[in-house]
């Protein structure tokens, strides 16, 4: 079975496949343009993980890993329609996992057209080659963002999701209305995701989890967004690969079952679904911070500041459905997680970066 992952340079996409490559069933094509939201040497230090070296890249053509010989790599942005149209045109692809995205929610406020244009553009260009090579499944990443205003907790897939606060969050809600057209007009089965603020080793540097320890490691202070008041489903990033992983081999089927007059918005008519992936467990901000300060035995320096737009004070999912579908739910908790997450990021930045003296008095 051919897997087309898009985002493989980062987070989430870079520990899928590594999952992907240890099952040994599958022929992977990872598909990133390596753009500069954040560091490009953390995103190339992942795909040289997976065996992709940067010096043998080259620009919209598939280079083979070193490493593993299921796995291809590709450089080139979504919405270049013409290299995404030849890539399922050659490549005979069963599966999408689309984890591409111009990810921020704050960021959507500086630079909203990066996200039209990857989140939009882009994924209508995967709709496109699915709809015209018979794919078997698309997954895809939406955002626990939706949610916006609503204040319904937990947060469940049967709530209104009309009122976003961010662009990044509408973005994403574009999806999901994309992904059922396509599911209703050519019965494409999609799955859409609502990951709930994920973290973990060889996260994104914008990340709350990487900000603090990066600032508590080099003694200065702490951005604390709404004086503190502020509660997060953080999710495990082996928790999230674990319920893409399930659920690629469960494409949706119709719902026989769904009503036009009371229309579920996670199911339909059409072979489409829609999933909370969290861990249905929020933890308090200063509680999150606390443990980093326990593990790193640092106190941190806090600049305490208001809510920032678009932000929400509370995420919560409801992952009922999720596990009746998969049998399985989110497990890791912050103790453990953080733990693995402090244990990388001092390996990583010791080992291979130019690093400040406060690492050698704290590791």
């Amino acid at each position: 079975m051919k897997i087309l992952v898009t985002g493989v340079a980062g987070f989430i996409g870079f520990h899928l496949v590594k999952r992907l490559i240890r099952e040994e069933h599958y022929q992977i094509i990872g598909l990133d343009n390596i753009n500069d939201y954040y560091s490009t040497d953390l995103k190339y230090d992942r795909l040289a993980e997976l065996g992709v070296q940067k010096d043998r890249i080259i620009e919209d053509a598939i280079v083979n890993s070193s490493k593993h010989k299921d796995l291809g790599f590709i450089k080139t942005d979504l919405e270049n329609k013409p290299v995404i149209d030849r890539l399922f045109e050659k490549e005979e692809i069963d599966i999408v996992i689309n984890l591409a995205a111009q990810a921020g929610v704050r960021y959507s406020l500086k630079d909203p057209y990066r996200y039209i244009d990857s989140n939009i553009t882009g994924f209508l260009n995967l709709l496109e080659g699915a709809r015209h090579h018979s794919l078997k499944h698309l997954i895809y990443a939406s955002s626990s963002s939706v949610y916006g205003a609503n204040t319904n907790m937990p947060f469940s897939t049967g709530d209104n999701v009309d009122h976003p606060m961010s662009l990044y969050a509408a973005t994403k809600k574009s999806n999901e209305l994309m992904a059922h057209t396509y599911s209703n007009l050519f019965n494409i089965p999609t799955t859409g995701l609502r990951f709930f603020t994920v973290y973990g080793p060889w996260g994104r540097p914008d990340m709350a989890l990487f900000l603090f320890a990066e600032a508590l490691m080099n003694d200065e202070p702490i951005k604390v967004f709404n004086y503190g008041k502020m509660e997060r489903d953080f999710t495990y990033i082996d928790d999230i690969v674990e319920g893409i992983f399930r659920l690629m081999s469960k494409p949706p089927t119709q719902n026989i079952s769904w009503s036009r007059k009371n229309p579920d918005p996670a199911t339909s008519f059409a072979p489409y679904r829609i999933f909370n992936i969290g861990n249905s467990n929020p933890v308090k901000l200063m509680d999150f911070i606390k443990e980093i300060e326990q593990q790193l035995n640092i106190e941190a320096k806090k600049e305490m500041l208001p809510m920032q737009p678009g932000d929400v004070p509370k995420t919560w999912a409801d992952v009922e459905d999720l596990y009746d579908y998969i049998d399985f739910r989110p497990q890791v908790g912050i103790q453990e997680g953080i733990k693995h997450f402090i244990d990388w990021y001092k390996s990583y930045f010791i080992t291979r970066k130019e690093v400040k003296p406060i690492f050698e008095t704290n590791k």
